[in-house]
Formats: structure tokens, sequence, C-alpha cells
């Protein structure tokens, strides 16, 4: 048998050398995995905290931000209920933002003719201009863009729409004989308002039959005694509850 001098490699020593080379990379290269996989374990507390941080922070700004605010809902003349309570409210408020408001404006002055609560359509349209200008300046959405378009294009085309509907209309156009006319100074009164109570109370029931004649004096009592000296009996009967 002949021995191997000592250091000296026997045959297959280079394969099971390599092998365990091979092996010991091997090794390492687990052991990295795993010191990786455990920094990922040890550091997940930490981002659990910061995505929390993340959250509370969003949740906070969603807060912050204030709710859009719903459409605003303007009341309808030409639906309203039959309710004398109720449209003497609306028309007494009417009356105070065109006082307020409308009337400010020469133009408004000009188109608004006395006799325009005898006129349902006119007063539609200065009820939903009124929640317009609400709606613009004291709303929960108020802004300034909605002013503009107020100034810029609501306001004027219920001018322009009023001129042509009932730009040349009177007192006189709705009875029998002369009328009055006066000339507001200053900021001017509401035209015709000593009519709402029989506006009032025609609207609330007996919108689908012809509206009270005015009077020289004004249309003030609420059974139709007030509303035209000229009415005959037939006339006084239908408006009489």
């Amino acid at each position: 048998m002949t021995r191997r001098p000592p250091g000296q490699p026997g045959p297959g020593d280079g394969e099971d050398a390599f092998a365990r080379v091979e092996a010991l990379a091997g090794l390492a290269r687990e052991v990295d995995g795993l010191r990786r996989g455990l920094d990922a374990v040890i550091c997940t507390p930490t981002r659990v905290d910061d995505l929390a941080r993340t959250v509370a922070q969003l949740a906070d700004a969603v807060a912050a931000t204030p709710a859009r605010p719903g459409p605003t809902v303007a009341p309808s003349w030409l639906t309203a209920p039959a309710d004398s309570e109720a449209l003497a409210g609306l028309v007494e408020e009417l009356c105070r933002w065109l006082h307020a408001v409308f009337l400010r404006y020469p133009d408004g002055v000009a188109v608004l003719p006395e006799c325009w609560l005898w006129h349902p359509d006119v007063v539609e349209e200065l009820l939903w201009l009124q929640h317009a200008w609400r709606a613009a300046y004291e709303g929960r959405g108020a802004s300034v863009q909605l002013a503009g378009d107020w100034h810029d294009r609501q306001r004027p085309g219920v001018v322009r729409r009023l001129k042509t509907a009932v730009g040349s209309c009177s007192r006189e156009r709705h009875q029998t004989r002369p009328g009055w006319a006066t000339a507001p100074l200053g900021a001017a009164p509401v035209p015709g308002v000593e009519a709402a109570p029989s506006i009032v109370w025609w609207w609330a029931g007996a919108r689908d039959q012809a509206p009270p004649e005015p009077t020289t004096e004004g249309t003030s009592t609420r059974d139709g005694s007030g509303i035209g000296a000229a009415a005959n009996g037939a006339e006084r009967g239908r408006w009489s509850r």
C-alpha cells in the first residue's frame, strides 16, 4: 500500500473541498436571509406606528375640510301650499329683501311695477332671486364666485325678463277706473305692498280664479270686501269665505 505524502491531496479531495465551500456559501446565504427577515420583523412596530400617524393626520385633514353644502332650495310661489300664514310670511320676507337689496338698483326700481303682486310669475322670479342672493351672501356655501354670478347673470336676467313681461303694466290695467302713481325717493318703498293681504288670501284659497281687483285705496281686507267697489254681488260672493 502506497502512502500519500503529508499535505498532498488524494483523489477526490478537490471535489470534497469544493462541495464544502458551496455548502458554507449556501449556509451564509441562509443566515443573511434570516438576518434580513429578522430586521424586517424588528422594524415592523416602527412602521406600524408611522402608518398610524399618517392615518391620524389624514383623519384630521378630512375633519378640518368643510363639508360641501347641499343645494339651496328656494320656495315656489306658483306651487306654494294653500296656507295663508305661510304665504304671508313669504311675502313679508320678500318685501323686506326687495326694499333692502333689489330696489337699491335703479333698473330694479324701473322694472318693478306697482302691480307686481298681481303677477304670480313676477313673484316667482323675485322669490328665487332673493334666495339666490341669500345663498351667495349668507348660506353655508357663500362665496365671491356666487356673489359675482348673482350680480353678473342672475339679477340682470330677472330684470330683463320683468321688463319684457310687465314693464308697461300698472295697477290701472288691473282695474276698471283710473289708478294712482307715486315717485319713490331714496330707498324706494315696495310698490303695492298694501295689497299683500288680499293677494295672500287669493293665492291661498282661490288661485285658480281671477285675482282680486285692486282699488285706488289699496286692497287690505281678507274676505274680499275691499277688493274693488265695482265688483258685483256674484264676484263678492265668490271671494267671501
